[in-house]
């Protein structure tokens, strides 16, 4: 809700309101690769389940690149529109 001491429009509530919600998503993200870093660290110490070894590098790898397109197509995007 805008009070009328608020000088942002509508579109820039919205705006604010979804880029929080991103950071919120970058968030979980980030706390995610950090979960799944250690994970990796203790399976490669055990030094006996290859297939996790190998699903945990994937899987770090995989949320990085996740985390880097959702902050190049958010925060750095500018006004552009990102066609698929």
């Amino acid at each position: 809700m805008v009070s009328a001491s608020d000088d942002r429009s509508t579109e820039q509530i919205a705006l604010e309101k979804g880029a929080g919600e991103v950071s919120d998503v970058l968030l979980n993200l980030e706390h995610s690769i950090s979960r799944a870093k250690r994970a990796l660290k203790t399976v490669r110490k055990d030094g006996v389940d290859t297939n996790a070894e190998f699903a945990l590098s994937e899987a770090i790898t995989s949320l990085e690149q996740i985390r880097k397109r959702l902050q190049q197509d958010t925060y750095f995007a500018g006004n552009s529109l990102r066609l698929m």
